[in-house]
């Protein structure tokens, strides 16, 4: 381990089922101490979210009080880093208190515009202070853009089926649309038309994203995060589907990302920014 001071964590949303996993990543790592778990649920404030997460009393109560958390947090000698799992009603403001008190967002919630990341990207470079957007934080999804990029090379044909829980409240996932964005950074339009479509009922063909791509959106229980990319030529069908069955695969990229935001001094959107 090393000399250096733990680095200070603060997690926004942490009484959610991603939040939870995050608390449970923070006091299991070495590097790491959890310094405030924020949650506006008034059925679990002034709880233990230690208790709460499952790992054991951490002496860190649940509080609905941003301000108070990160002014608190902004006065420890190590530079102090919040990991937000909230709501995209709220992602905005809460981004921007971190930063106005130099304290480090790492941000998972989607639901951004892209008029409030250019918002928040050029205030953070007026505070000097890093910042990470990142629509998935999963190793696996990664490496399915990955692969979907060097795929799109080859093919015109191309649609995209994003499939998560009831209570996501924002469609299309981040990861669709970022998805979208990388293959659309490629410089060319997909799906040129061969009919004149006609949607009897509106959306039947999904959202069109950047470069003419498609994106679909399934919302039902008992799903958790999952996506497909579908690229059709004459006589076959390639198939890229990342399926997330456990919310665990995400603290790696977690970890990694609150341990790489402190060399920052900008925001940066996208996990595979800083592998």
């Amino acid at each position: 381990m090393s000399s250096q001071s733990p680095i200070p964590v603060v997690v926004n949303g942490a009484g959610g089922k991603m939040g939870l996993e995050v608390i449970k990543a923070v006091a299991n790592a070495q590097d790491m101490v959890l310094l405030g778990a924020i949650d506006r649920n008034p059925k679990i404030q002034g709880e233990d979210i230690g208790e709460l997460a499952g790992c054991g009393a951490l002496e860190v109560p649940v509080m609905n009080d941003i301000q108070a958390i990160l002014a608190m947090a902004s006065q420890e000698k190590q530079t102090a880093v919040m990991v937000d799992f909230t709501h995209p009603d709220s992602i905005y403001e809460n981004v921007r208190t971190a930063i106005a008190y130099g304290v480090r967002p790492v941000v998972g919630t989607t639901g951004l515009s892209p008029q409030q990341i250019q918002e928040l990207a050029d205030f953070a470079d007026k505070a000097s202070t890093g910042c990470l957007i990142i629509p998935n934080f999963s190793i696996g999804v990664i490496l399915m853009q990955q692969a979907a990029i060097q795929a799109a090379k080859f093919f015109e044909h191309v649609e995209i089926i994003e499939l998560h829980h009831n209570q996501k409240a924002d469609a299309p996932s981040g990861t669709a649309i970022q998805t979208a964005q990388l293959l659309g950074e490629l410089g060319k339009t997909f799906n040129p038309p061969s009919v004149t479509e006609s949607e009897k009922i509106s959306g039947a063909r999904g959202c069109i994203a950047d470069e003419n791509i498609r994106i679909h959106s399934v919302r039902l229980p008992g799903y958790i995060a999952h996506q497909e990319i579908i690229f059709g030529a004459p006589g076959e069908i390639y198939l890229l589907r990342h399926d997330t069955t456990n919310r665990s695969c995400y603290m790696p990229g977690v970890l990694l990302a609150i341990r790489k935001i402190l060399g920052l001094k900008s925001l940066v959107y996208g996990l595979e920014k800083i592998l």
